[in-house]
């Protein structure tokens, strides 16, 4: 039996300006504006920006870990937000990892495996980052509530 290619969240208003997304796993997270009392909470643009960099930081943890625990682990995710006469966008878009393994063998290994396991992500794995680059187009549809 062959795996759905579909993937979905829904995505419930929970007060002016306040949604919480959840898939079809029952996960959820919340996210806004940023109009949020503290405002500390994600926007989209800033998931759009953690999805980038939780998808090739997979890929790559996936590929280093299985040789040693890295003692450090970050994913830096950065654009600009612009608005021209194309509409709202991001451009510039970089992801910088810093990631760090115990000194031996195996730290040496992986060490040597992050810089082929970003490319690898960032050219073929990282269905995110591929899709934003390749380019994909959105339909927007109206149904009856």
């Amino acid at each position: 039996m062959s795996e759905s290619t579909q993937r979905r969240v829904t995505i419930q208003r929970t007060s002016t300006g306040h949604f919480t997304a959840t898939n079809d796993r029952g996960g959820t997270i919340e996210f806004g504006t940023g109009s949020d009392t503290d405002g500390t909470g994600f926007t989209p643009v800033e998931l759009l920006l953690a999805a980038i960099g939780g998808c090739t930081a997979a890929d790559v943890d996936g590929a280093t870990s299985r040789h040693v625990e890295p003692t450090g682990f970050a994913v830096t995710v950065t654009g600009n937000k612009i608005s021209d006469e194309l509409g709202n966008r991001m451009t510039d878009l970089v992801v910088s990892f810093s990631v760090a393994f115990p000194d031996g063998d195996a730290g040496d290994r992986a060490r040597t495996i992050v810089p082929r396991a970003v490319r690898a992500s960032h050219d073929r794995l990282c269905t995110v980052s591929r899709t934003i680059e390749l380019g994909t187009q959105v339909t927007a549809t109206v149904e009856e509530a």
